[in-house]
């Protein structure tokens, strides 16, 4: 079982903290984290680009001239995609769908590797506790300064508590989710994660 340093409050390391091998022992395979990644980018985002068709775009109801005899070339519409105010051919639609399917266990093991790479490495902490009196995001900020933390930081607490929540949202660079909302981009982007001591276990049940 790999294990991972225990701070106090006072930032101090206290002892260890042994974690499961099931979340935080897997070897790394960059081709499902990449997988899972591009999913979940790629489900957030929204179509927002949208072209008028020749058919949507005003005007152009009458034929511009005779199908003979002019010269020219035959024209059925001044909105079809060659004339300036036209619609637009194969332009981008607001009804494009962006989502990739990953099936659970693919989203969960990838959750587990790029924990398992931070153990590996060194950027996961366990904490005691964090003292939420006074709730002040100062004291929060100094408290966080005595921990060996990397240039951004994910906390993972057992479960939502506003008062935590308030004092960390005007940080830069800190982030504090609770066990259910760790997702894989999040630990990608924080530099360091560190876990609240009652995190570990409500953790590993939510994912038993």
């Amino acid at each position: 079982m790999p294990s991972v340093s225990l701070y106090n409050q006072e930032g101090k390391a206290s002892g260890e903290v042994q974690l499961p091998d099931a979340q935080f022992g897997l070897k790394v395979k960059p081709s499902v984290v990449h997988e899972v990644l591009l999913a979940q980018q790629a489900n957030r985002r929204k179509s927002i680009a949208n072209t008028k068709t020749k058919g949507e775009v005003s005007g152009g109801g009458k034929k511009p001239w005779k199908q003979k005899g002019t010269g020219r070339a035959r024209q059925g519409s001044t909105r079809n995609p060659q004339w300036v105010g036209g619609g637009i051919a194969f332009g981008p639609l607001s009804e494009r769908n962006f989502s990739l399917k990953v099936n659970r266990k693919t989203k969960q093991k990838a959750l587990f590797m790029v924990l398992s790479d931070k153990v590996a490495n060194k950027n996961l902490i366990v904490i005691e506790s964090i003292k939420t009196e006074p709730a002040k995001t100062k004291s929060f900020a100094a408290f966080a300064k005595k921990l060996p933390l990397g240039r951004s930081t994910l906390f993972v607490i057992p479960s939502s508590n506003p008062t935590l929540m308030r004092m960390v949202r005007n940080l830069p660079n800190v982030t504090l989710v609770t066990v259910q909302s760790v997702n894989l981009e999040d630990v990608i982007k924080h530099r360091t994660v560190a876990f609240l001591q009652d995190a570990v276990p409500a953790f590993e049940k939510i994912y038993a």
